[in-house]
């Protein structure tokens, strides 16, 4: 209990001796770009005003909501950065995972625990993935490398674990008649949707893959565009980059997988039949 109280008195007095007027002023003086990359967002809502979208307001939500969303973030890592206590690497990693589980989770809806599944799977994936980065000494464990590396697999392996699991769900849900077959001739409710699960594992880590075999020939991609303009030579962020598309890879193939295995009971009933409340809904 002694330790505990330390550690958030702790936390507490780097949090109001931090100089946020010094943060402030930083932050204003640097806004003039984004206010003129504005403009491309005004051309494009009158784009769309002009062909009658109808998506005007969604358009100016969205920018809006970035905008707040990257400017909080901005000191919350102005912050976590200058600072040595690894509760906040952790803290940051927790809600970074939270948020991506409930998201994915979202497109698990008729699955029973599916946020948990989601979750789990994201949470076990990158952590594998962070895990032996740090081991094989990639990354140092510095609030500065860790949460951007993390950010970008959580973001990743997010999108993998939604699409596998809604792609597995609508597999099986199409063919029912297929797997209560082999369930009827003794399959194990494993070996009955083994094709779909397999099928929705290759769908889910598709743009994954493809990203990788393209990168640099297509695009440049985010991590490596960021390094050169901020400076560094194209060497160093090539090799950066290299880095980032394993992880990303890895992070992702782990939590797909893992996910697969997690949600695999919830489409089943104890006695092996499919679980129909399930499938019962037609979309998600």
């Amino acid at each position: 209990m002694a330790l505990n109280h330390t550690m958030t008195g702790s936390m507490e007095a780097a949090f109001f001796e931090m100089d946020w007027k010094r943060l402030w002023d930083e932050f204003a003086k640097g806004m003039l770009r984004p206010i003129l990359a504005l403009a491309v967002v005004g051309v494009a809502v009158v784009v769309s005003y002009s062909q009658r979208l109808g998506i005007e307001r969604e358009m100016a939500y969205s920018v809006a909501r970035a905008f707040l969303q990257l400017s909080i973030i901005g000191f919350v890592l102005e912050f976590i950065f200058t600072q040595t206590n690894v509760l906040w690497i952790l803290l940051a990693y927790c809600i970074m995972v939270t948020v991506a589980g409930y998201t994915a989770g979202k497109r698990a809806v008729h699955v029973s625990n599916g946020g948990w599944v989601s979750g789990a799977s994201i949470l076990g994936g990158t952590g594998l993935t962070m895990g032996l980065l740090i081991a094989l000494r990639v990354f140092p464990f510095t609030p500065r490398y860790i949460i951007p590396v993390a950010g970008m697999m959580v973001g990743n392996a997010m999108t993998v674990t939604g699409v596998t699991l809604k792609r597995m769900r609508e597999d099986m849900r199409l063919q029912q008649g297929l797997i209560e077959t082999a369930l009827a001739l003794g399959a194990t409710p494993r070996q009955a949707a083994l094709k779909q699960v397999r099928r929705a594992l290759v769908v889910g880590l598709s743009p994954v893959l493809d990203n990788t075999k393209t990168v640099g020939l297509i695009s440049l991609p985010g991590a490596m565009t960021g390094l050169i303009m901020g400076g560094a030579s194209p060497m160093e962020a090539i090799q950066l980059q290299i880095v980032v598309m394993n992880m990303l890879l890895g992070a992702a193939t782990f939590s797909g997988v893992l996910a697969t295995y997690l949600s695999w009971p919830f489409f089943f009933t104890k006695t092996y039949q499919l679980e129909s409340r399930v499938f019962a809904a037609s979309d998600w």
